[in-house]
């Protein structure tokens, strides 16, 4: 298959390497040092005591430049994917199948959904309405991705921990399309299983990055810090009870207990939330998915949330504060 990974970052360099090791043309889209180290050198994964090089990648910082695709993996962060969704023409046809790997609530939440709700708009990550309108929901394939993987140099990806990337139609059909997909996953080593209700595994997922992320954010703790210090634990269970109560007005099934997921999270140790490197790398951050768009749903549902929009508005600030300029963050290293 032809792929196209847009936004080969920590998530989307690790699976470009690993589809490519698989035996199939991957193209992808980065900037800046990352692409430059790319087209010089091929990009590394490291896994434990193993790398793996994919030197024949196609690598450009820009999309137009690429030909249609059999499948387009959207692994760019939400706020990033309106200023290039008028390039995405020249990579989908007709039949392309595009992969969306966002963290929190996609702009397509609403599209192919059986519900009070069905086609709106989620304003909080598509606030003009443009990935609502120049997206075609019918090519999409929602996938969540659970890995722990961190840039550690341009061109050098490093994994952490994880390996599943569970995908689904977004109104639950087992289509064939959705068969190849994840074939195509498996095949390069990743568990990829079939879902029949992907947003219940999307507030699975998000069940934890809407409380680490913006904790870890401003605390410049790990997840193994997170859980084990007795307050924040507490606050992190506080945040994932008020989001619960969203995700099931909404019809979702959480099939893992809150403590159970709280201890997964520990378990992955000392690593540091995407938020925290974002901060420590002074980059934006990925707010809205993760926290804007569950308060935008809270009050769609006529829900309390407390808890969120404090976190919300503290992590909105801190955003502020990095992105102006008014304070330089130097990353710590953990042990």
């Amino acid at each position: 298959m032809k792929v196209c990974v847009v936004g080969a970052g920590a998530i989307g360099g690790y699976m470009a390497v690993r589809i490519a090791a698989a035996g199939h043309e991957v193209s992808v889209v980065a900037r800046g040092p990352h692409l430059a180290a790319i087209k010089a050198h091929g990009m590394k994964l490291i896994e434990g005591d193993q790398e793996t090089i994919s030197a024949d990648l196609i690598a450009t910082d820009k999309i137009n430049e690429l030909s249609s695709q059999d499948l387009v993996l959207m692994a760019l962060k939400a706020h990033q994917i309106e200023s290039i969704v008028a390039d995405l023409t020249s990579v989908m046809g007709t039949e392309t199948i595009m992969v969306t790997l966002q963290n929190g609530i996609p702009w397509w939440y609403f599209q192919n959904f059986s519900g009070p709700y069905a086609g709106r708009p989620v304003r909080a990550v598509d606030p003009r309405g443009k990935l609502f309108d120049g997206i075609d929901p019918d090519c999409l394939i929602g996938c969540i991705a659970y890995p722990a993987a961190t840039i550690v140099e341009p061109g050098v990806i490093r994994h952490i921990e994880g390996n599943r990337f569970p995908v689904g139609e977004l109104g639950g059909q087992e289509s064939e399309r959705v068969r190849r997909v994840s074939a195509l996953l498996e095949e390069a080593g990743f568990k990829s299983r079939i879902l029949d209700d992907i947003r219940s595994e999307i507030w699975l997922k998000l069940w934890g990055n809407l409380t680490f992320n913006p904790i870890s954010a401003l605390t410049h703790s790990t997840l193994e810090d997170i859980c084990r210090f007795p307050l924040t634990r507490e606050l992190s269970a506080n945040m994932m009870t008020e989001a619960q109560a969203i995700g099931e007005r909404l019809g979702a099934h959480f099939r893992v207990p809150m403590e159970k997921r709280i201890a997964g999270a520990e378990a992955v140790g000392p690593h540091k939330t995407s938020m925290l490197q974002d901060v420590e790398q002074g980059k934006p951050l990925e707010i809205e998915g993760m926290l804007g768009a569950v308060i935008e749903l809270a009050a769609l549902t006529k829900i309390e949330v407390p808890t969120l929009k404090a976190l919300y508005a503290c992590v909105s600030l801190l955003d502020q504060t990095v992105q102006t300029g008014r304070v330089k963050i130097k990353g710590i290293q953990h042990r």
